[in-house]
Protein backbone atom coordinates (compact mmCIF):
# COMPACT_ATOMS: atom_id res chain seq x y z
CA UNK A 1 0.00 0.00 0.00
CA UNK A 2 1.16 3.48 -0.82
CA UNK A 3 1.58 5.83 1.49
CA UNK A 4 1.88 9.65 1.23
CA UNK A 5 4.45 11.62 2.48
CA UNK A 6 2.83 14.91 4.56
CA UNK A 7 4.42 17.81 3.92
CA UNK A 8 5.97 19.55 7.42
CA UNK A 9 5.67 22.72 8.31
CA UNK A 10 8.55 22.94 10.41
CA UNK A 11 11.25 21.93 8.10
CA UNK A 12 11.29 24.56 5.19
CA UNK A 13 11.73 27.12 8.52
CA UNK A 14 14.66 25.49 10.00
CA UNK A 15 16.08 25.37 6.34
CA UNK A 16 15.28 29.23 6.15
CA UNK A 17 16.49 30.07 9.38
CA UNK A 18 20.05 28.14 9.15
CA UNK A 19 20.40 29.97 5.89
CA UNK A 20 20.35 33.34 7.68
CA UNK A 21 22.02 32.74 10.15
CA UNK A 22 24.68 31.86 7.72
CA UNK A 23 23.78 35.21 6.04
CA UNK A 24 23.83 33.43 2.58
CA UNK A 25 21.54 33.60 -0.86
CA UNK A 26 19.48 31.06 -1.81
CA UNK A 27 21.93 31.39 -5.05
CA UNK A 28 25.24 31.16 -3.16
CA UNK A 29 23.85 28.28 -1.17
CA UNK A 30 22.83 26.34 -4.63
CA UNK A 31 25.87 27.04 -6.30
CA UNK A 32 28.03 25.58 -3.32
CA UNK A 33 25.68 22.40 -3.06
CA UNK A 34 25.94 22.43 -6.80
CA UNK A 35 29.68 22.58 -6.06
CA UNK A 36 29.67 19.44 -3.81
CA UNK A 37 27.44 17.44 -6.24
CA UNK A 38 24.12 18.32 -5.23
CA UNK A 39 22.10 19.17 -9.00
CA UNK A 40 19.93 21.52 -6.43
CA UNK A 41 18.28 24.91 -8.74
CA UNK A 42 17.21 28.03 -6.16
CA UNK A 43 13.83 26.68 -7.90
CA UNK A 44 13.76 23.97 -6.37
CA UNK A 45 15.52 25.06 -2.86
CA UNK A 46 12.81 28.05 -2.63
CA UNK A 47 10.58 24.71 -2.56
CA UNK A 48 12.18 22.83 0.04
CA UNK A 49 11.68 26.49 2.44
CA UNK A 50 8.28 27.10 1.42
CA UNK A 51 7.19 23.61 2.42
CA UNK A 52 6.72 22.38 -0.84
CA UNK A 53 9.21 19.68 -1.21
CA UNK A 54 10.61 17.39 0.86
CA UNK A 55 14.31 17.73 0.77
CA UNK A 56 16.52 14.90 0.09
CA UNK A 57 18.94 13.26 2.89
CA UNK A 58 22.11 13.85 0.62
CA UNK A 59 21.15 17.59 0.39
CA UNK A 60 20.79 17.46 4.29
CA UNK A 61 23.91 16.26 4.49
CA UNK A 62 25.67 18.54 2.30
CA UNK A 63 24.51 21.49 4.41
CA UNK A 64 24.97 20.01 7.58
CA UNK A 65 28.75 20.61 6.25
CA UNK A 66 28.61 23.94 4.59
CA UNK A 67 26.93 24.90 8.18
CA UNK A 68 29.00 22.93 10.46
CA UNK A 69 25.98 22.03 12.34
CA UNK A 70 24.50 19.28 13.70
CA UNK A 71 21.41 17.17 12.40
CA UNK A 72 19.39 18.37 15.11
CA UNK A 73 19.11 21.55 14.16
CA UNK A 74 17.37 20.74 10.40
CA UNK A 75 14.55 18.81 12.69
CA UNK A 76 14.06 21.27 15.08
CA UNK A 77 10.22 21.31 16.29
CA UNK A 78 8.79 18.11 14.16
CA UNK A 79 8.24 16.24 17.24
CA UNK A 80 5.77 19.22 18.42
CA UNK A 81 1.94 19.38 17.76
Amino acid sequence: MEQKIRRDRYMGANLRKLRDKHNISQEKLCAELQRRGCDIGRTTYAKYEAGELNIRVSVIMELRKIYNCSYDEFFVGLDEE
